[in-house]
């Protein structure tokens, strides 16, 4: 009798709750992001596009079956919300200041090679072209025009004191160079064409052939976030992404 009691209350809470009162659905890790094509950039429809979007899509959500919700904002704040523990990760190169507020991957999932840019007619063209390290930046008296949050900038211009002309927006850069505001741009080829062609600058700019160093691209997730533990599994899906060419497929689109 009382096994039949108990059976009729069990019954009467699963008729009064659905299934889903006891089971949530698995929390979304939170990404932030700016615009910045190609790496993340938003169409003209409202789908998000870009190479690193789509690596970390598939390497989170399609193989490591974890759900993704992208936001975007400006640089700056991608960072401060992530340290904040607000928003769970972001993608960008491990620093010593990032790290001390996130964790990251040892394989990085993609190298940047950065290069100069300068205005076109300028007068010491001659001498730019023959630029090979941050040190002869320095030495030749060179501006360099940037933009807030890039800490490769930071760490490796502003510190060692080349002067500096900084901009909030990644796109006004490429205004400012065509203007003749500074020298120099140092950046990532690919991206900066898009970003010189969203400003309509291609008339004023000159990309030249000098290569100072390749950035290593890495997720980082915040101390904060309920994700942390993830980042050895990430690391181990980015490198069987690497060996089957899954990622080189995938940049090929944008490149």
């Amino acid at each position: 009798m009382l096994n039949m009691a108990f059976r009729t209350v069990i019954f009467t809470l699963i008729a009064l709750f659905p299934v889903s009162s006891f089971c949530t659905e698995e929390k979304e890790l939170k990404i932030a992001y700016p615009d910045f094509y190609p790496f993340f950039s938003e169409t003209r429809q409202g789908r998000l596009t870009g190479f690193f979007y789509e690596i970390v899509t598939e390497a989170i959500q399609q193989r490591m079956g974890i759900p993704v919700e992208w936001t975007q904002m400006p640089w700056k704040r991608c960072q401060f919300q992530v340290q904040a523990g607000t928003y769970d990760a972001m993608i960008t190169v491990p620093t010593e200041e990032r790290l001390v507020y996130s964790v990251t991957h040892p394989t990085p999932f993609y190298k940047k090679e950065i290069r100069l840019f300068t205005y076109s007619g300028h007068k010491r063209l001659a001498e730019i072209e023959a630029i090979r390290t941050i040190a002869d930046i320095q030495q030749g008296g060179f501006s360099v025009i940037t933009y807030s949050g890039y800490s490769w900038n930071a760490n490796n211009i502003e510190r060692i004191g080349i002067p500096t002309i900084d901009t909030s927006e990644v796109h006004n850069v490429w205004k400012m160079l065509a203007a003749e505001r500074g020298d120099l741009v140092i950046e990532w080829p690919v991206g900066a064409r898009a970003g010189i062609e969203q400003a309509g600058a291609a008339a004023g700019i000159i990309e030249t052939d000098v290569a100072l160093e390749a950035m290593p691209f890495h997720l980082l997730i915040g101390k904060k976030s309920e994700y942390r533990d993830i980042i050895d599994e990430f690391n181990i899906v980015i490198e069987k992404m690497l060996e089957d060419g899954s990622i080189t497929d995938i940049v090929s689109k944008y490149e």
